[in-house]
């Protein structure tokens, strides 16, 4: 049986199975052998029912007299039954788990695994996992455990997977770098382990498969990038000198470093492909605005794409200031643009130099003289399907050198493997001047008493920025809530502890009862986009005091008069987050502070240690990829979902050693058609990786 053939060849897999299966991604033959198990049970020394004690209990018997009842109170449905070996019965309950009372055999033994403890009175084995004997290996004692999907649970998928045993022994080799009849081996004892060590070996293999995947398609986006034909921009360096020669302030090294890299790149007839990446602060603005004035100079368009109004219009006046003295003419397009058929005109027919905006540049009737740079800012907050326009807009035959920016420091082996196909700068230095926010963890009791008097002192500081509304009196506060209405009863944070949300609204109306003299507003994600941009222009024209937030304010907003900010429900928030967050003060000449606000009396996670203790995102990135594995990070940097089974990106050897494969392998061109499976099977990485 082909791998690719469909999940309904199997044996024991009927429509309505298929049905659900398909339902969870589980279509092909591949698919379902691919499906492994999130865990393994232990049954090799089982203990007798007449020996058990309080605690985690492994027992082997069979089950009789299963009932299951409603409860009145809290609607609960309870399934109770009698385990008996041959010293003994134990009464067992399961809660909320109906099948339970379908899912044993008369005469049949199993093995079950969970709490025996004192209930209502008695004692009893809650809740217990449950396998049958007869699908354990005798030996090891080992059972895999899997993701329920729908109405099939761990047992139906152990069972399917014991009538599918035959399929194993053909499965075919897919990487040429293994040994023969590896592949195999790994799947069959990632279902059937005999031992420890089997289930090592299983997940060793699948772990460098995954990453040799991911790795070859990154590199093979790179090369069909490198297939393409783009304007050559020659690097113009005594107008360069003359437009750094013209700023205000010093540019830092890694500054230098980074635009000399898109200079070069700019040259070649094949579009640059590069992410600049750097922490708040560190100037990602400058570099992109020398990148836009090189394309001016070699006579081509430039697009600017912000994710939000407001970043869009920071673009446009920092870069007005600095490009148009110069010649370059700079449009804004937003959906708040007047007379934008005007301005569209303007921009097909090459009068306009370089076109900064938002969602509003993609639409159809948005059209280039002479598109030769794009640069995304926040690449992450746009789909794939939005760049692709944005990129298809330049001139027939060519494509636009792109430049992706963003302020999410990405760990090394991301750098490796997700974003191999991209070229990456790296701004690791903070402008002259640039303060280090000192931050702090508070308990929430303590918010009164210790958090109350510097919100007062601050709101008596003298402001930082130049321009301010005649309603300032003071610097501004940042205060992000979790929530923008109430959350009823508790809600988990990210360490699975509970923790009491305050609400946006909630928190707004207590700080103006605290701070009557202060002018308090929220802001929100549900806002209507004009709502939100009005709330933000007044906050920085320093209007508003104290301006309470969800996480909407994470990127982009530059308001040098905010020194301090408080993050309430801060174990609520990954590690990330956490740091961009924070990245939104301190952007002035006063010492800038942040506070992450802790409910409950726990000790801090190493999480919020870690963010108090460092303001380099770069280690923080590391630390969370660590932590928490890819999906914080990844997650919020590219569209699409990179779902990694086995293999862990904190393991650099095992990509160091993909890596140095996949190179091997792709100077060989004939690999691409004899080894088909994993051709196709790259199909998926080649879309998350690719920002083409």
């Amino acid at each position: 049986m082909g791998l690719m053939e469909p999940v309904e060849e199997l044996k024991g897999v009927g429509p309505k199975t298929a049905v659900v299966l398909k339902k969870y991604g589980i279509r092909t033959v591949r698919d379902f052998l691919y499906n492994l198990p999130r865990d393994y049970e232990n049954y090799e020394a089982p203990t007798s029912i007449a020996e058990m004690r309080p605690g985690k209990v492994v027992i082997k018997g069979q089950i009789t007299d299963l009932k299951t009842r409603q409860t009145r109170r809290r609607n609960l449905t309870i399934t109770e039954g009698i385990i008996r070996d041959r010293t003994g019965s134990v009464k067992v309950v399961w809660f909320n788990q109906r099948y339970r009372e379908r899912q044993f055999s008369p005469g049949v033994e199993y093995f079950f695994t969970g709490n025996y403890e004192l209930k209502n009175g008695r004692y009893s084995l809650i809740s217990p996992s449950a396998a049958e004997v007869t699908y354990i290996d005798a030996k090891s004692g080992l059972s895999p455990v899997y993701v329920a999907h729908g109405r099939l649970k761990s047992n139906d998928f152990r069972r399917l997977m014991v009538k599918s045993r035959d399929i194993f022994i053909s499965i075919p080799d897919m990487l040429p770098t293994v040994k023969q009849g590896t592949r195999a081996k790994a799947l069959f004892y990632a279902h059937f382990p005999n031992s420890l060590k089997s289930i090592q070996g299983s997940h060793d293999y699948l772990a460098y498969e995954e990453l040799f995947e991911l790795i070859l398609a990154s590199q093979l986006n790179r090369r069909e990038n490198d297939k393409l034909q783009a304007e050559s921009i020659v690097f113009n360096a005594p107008k360069i000198r003359e437009l750094v020669a013209s700023l205000p302030f010093k540019l830092t090294g890694a500054q230098r470093r980074a635009a000399w890299d898109i200079f070069q790149d700019m040259e070649k007839s094949t579009p640059m492909n590069r992410l600049l990446q750097g922490d708040v602060g560190s100037g990602k603005t400058m570099v992109a605005g020398m990148s836009a004035y090189e394309a001016f100079l070699g006579g081509v368009q430039v697009a600017l794409l912000a994710p939000t109004a407001i970043l869009a219009s920071q673009h446009y006046e920092g870069l007005k200031q600095i490009l148009e003295p110069l010649g370059v003419k700079i449009a804004l397009l937003t959906g708040a643009t007047k007379k934008k058929a005007e301005l569209k005109k303007q921009i097909i027919s090459g009068e306009v130099d370089l076109v900064i905006g938002t969602h509003a540049l993609l639409t159809d009737d948005t059209e280039f003289a002479k598109l030769g740079l794009v640069i995304i800012d926040e690449q992450h907050r746009f789909g794939v399907e939005q760049r692709q326009k944005l990129m298809l807009k330049s001139p027939a035959g060519l494509a636009p050198h792109l430049l992706a920016m963003t302020a999410t420091p990405i760990p090394r082996s991301l750098q490796l493997t997700v974003f191999g196909d991209l070229d990456i700068s790296i701004l690791d230095e903070m402008p002259m001047g640039r303060k280090p926010v000192s931050t702090s963890i508070i308990a929430e009791v303590e918010t009164k008493e210790k958090l109350y008097p510097l919100i007062e002192q601050v709101l008596a500081s003298q402001p930082d920025a130049k321009k301010h509304g005649a309603k300032a009196h003071g610097q501004q506060v940042y205060w992000v809530c979790k929530a923008i209405d109430e959350v009823p009863g508790d809600a988990l944070n990210v360490d699975g502890g509970k923790s009491e949300i305050t609400s946006v609204k909630k928190r707004c109306k207590r700080l103006q009862e605290v701070f009557p003299k202060a002018k308090v507003e929220f802001l929100h994600g549900k806002m209507k986009p004009a709502e939100k941009d009005d709330v933000m222009e007044r906050f920085s024209a320093g209007e508003i005091d104290i301006l309470v937030s969800t996480t909407v304010i994470e990127v982009g907003v530059d308001v040098p008069n905010a020194t301090l900010m408080v993050i309430e429900n801060a174990e609520s928030y990954g590690l990330a987050q956490l740091h961009q967050l924070r990245g939104r003060v301190g952007r002035g000449a006063s010492a800038a502070y942040c506070y992450l606000l802790t409910s409950g009396d726990m000790r801090p996670t190493r999480r919020l240690s870690e963010v108090a203790r460092s303001n380099d995102g770069f280690h923080l990135a590391e630390v969370d990829l660590k932590l928490r594995g890819p999906g914080e990070i990844y997650g919020a940097l590219q569209h699409g979902a990179l779902d990694l089974r086995i293999a862990t990106l904190s393991d650099t050897k095992l990509i160091a050693r993909a890596r140095k494969d996949v190179e091997v392998f792709l100077q060989k061109t004939e690999n691409m058609v004899k080894y088909k499976e994993l051709m196709n099977g790259i199909t998926k990485y080649q879309q998350i990786t690719t920002l083409n």
